[in-house]
């Protein structure tokens, strides 16, 4: 008799997860640079959404578990970040405004060397110093709380506003002679060397992609819809598509190019060490050409249909209009290095005669001349109509634009003096980064009674 064999034992079903508990959570919404509350903003998490209330904090409730937190504000970048709610219950999130970041090299895409949204003015507190090992030939760029600058080494770092600390550091091995430029969640690189253009994650400088030039490159990046627009030491103009990591189209301007690329309407501004300023479409044909009398190290600004165009060894300043005529010149007798800044129908630049000049933009006429104690190489820099100038006797002098008066002497500089983002400037000495507020702004924020006197006391002392 044949047994049957006992029923095999169903396994038993997996308990299905429980869906995560609801929990009211608390975003709070403030502004990256100033720390203000931001009432009103809307804060979105998955389809639950609603506007920030009193102190800036908007209450949500949604699951208890990894969630994107997306925050929106007029005149604020819209920002998403993504929080683990099973930890806490309570988090920030950061918006900036647009306007009053420091993206690129030269401030605007016209290289006006001038921001125009910031409002720090002398007399300045230190906040934080860093050094950064070796020379600053150019200037941090400054983006959502974050700025991002090389030195000589070839040493990109990425700096918290807030305190200076590291975020991230990214050795390239190659000189770098030019500002990095913020690109949405990317920031582009250019070195000397072999020439490379490196594309960086923003986040934490992961090198993503480069491209070879295999000509050393002084001009710093200038994108526009996607395509990086720099020169390089071969004589070529060149226009990269960054997001399809292929050249549009290159320009041979026959001499080296160290000058970064300035833009205005549909036109690229740029000038060569055969003394030429060359006026380019954006398709890459010439537009028109015109000489300066001396080879052009320093980039053109252009403001108010007017081009202002440097020569070094020209040791001049020569305005020409978006057409291409010639206006005026300002002749120094000593090198011109150093790109002009425009602000209010002026126009700012220093020379190697130690002489920093401010100049009608429309006729040339010289408006106040200041003595800085050292030669001057780097860009003028305009902010809430202060203009920056550094000098090789190491010092940065800061002067009140519409009367020459001068406000600040801080006793570090070299080359491009300030960049900055929000209620802070970034100083800019040999090797060194100085965060510097207005002394009123800091004094407000310390507003214990005491401190405050001993401030004021430092200060009448010195």
């Amino acid at each position: 008799m044949t047994r049957t064999p006992p029923p095999t034992p169903r396994p038993k079903p997996k308990p299905k997860p429980r869906p995560a508990k609801r929990a009211a959570v608390l975003v709070t919404v403030i502004d990256g640079d100033t720390n203000k509350r931001l009432r009103g903003a809307l804060v979105r998490i998955g389809h639950h959404h609603t506007k920030a209330k009193r102190h800036g904090i908007a209450v949500l409730h949604v699951r208890r578990t990894q969630l994107v937190v997306r925050a929106t504000l007029r005149g604020y970048a819209t920002r998403s970040v993504r929080f683990d709610f099973r930890r806490r219950r309570k988090v920030t999130i950061r918006l900036y405004q647009p306007a009053l970041q420091w993206p690129r090299y030269g401030a605007t895409v016209a290289r006006t060397q001038t921001q125009a949204a910031l409002r720090v003015r002398p007399p300045f507190h230190v906040v934080w110093s860093r050094g950064l090992g070796s020379l600053i030939e150019f200037p941090a760029v400054v983006s959502d709380g974050v700025a991002f600058i090389g030195n000589f080494h070839g040493s990109v770092r990425a700096l918290s506003m807030r305190n200076g600390h590291l975020v991230w550091r990214r050795e390239l091995h190659q000189k770098l002679a030019a500002s990095p430029a913020v690109w949405g969640d990317r920031v582009v690189v250019h070195t000397m060397g072999a020439g490379r253009v490196y594309v960086l994650r923003r986040t934490d400088g992961k090198i993503l992609w480069t491209y070879a030039v295999g000509s050393p490159v002084e001009s710093s990046p200038l994108v526009l819809g996607g395509v990086d627009y720099f020169g390089s030491w071969n004589g070529r103009v060149y226009a990269l598509d960054l997001r399809r990591h292929r050249l549009r189209w290159t320009y041979r301007s026959g001499y080296k190019i160290t000058s970064s690329v300035a833009s205005a309407g549909w036109r690229l501004y740029v000038g060569d060490y055969g003394g030429r300023i060359l006026a380019l479409t954006r398709g890459g044909h010439l537009a028109w050409a015109r000489s300066v009398g001396g080879r052009i190290y320093g980039t053109p600004a252009v403001a108010d249909g007017r081009v202002f165009v440097p020569s070094s060894t020209g040791g001049s300043l020569t305005a020409f209009s978006t057409s291409g005529r010639y206006l005026w010149r300002l002749s120094t007798g000593s090198y011109v290095y150093s790109s002009p800044a425009t602000w209010a129908g002026r126009v700012l630049v220093g020379s190697y005669n130690g002489v920093f000049y401010c100049l009608s933009a429309r006729t040339g006429r010289a408006l106040w001349e200041v003595g800085t104690g050292g030669s001057i190489s780097g860009a003028a820099v305009v902010v809430n109509g202060v203009a920056y100038a550094g000098s090789f006797g190491h010092r940065i002098v800061g002067v009140a634009v519409r009367t020459g008066r001068v406000l600040v002497r801080f006793p570090h500089g070299e080359y491009v003096p300030v960049s900055g983002s929000g209620v802070r400037l970034l100083l800019h000495g040999y090797s060194r980064l100085y965060a510097v507020e207005s002394r009123a702004l800091w004094l407000r924020r310390h507003r214990h009674p005491k401190h405050v006197e001993a401030v004021a006391r430092h200060h009448r002392r010195r």
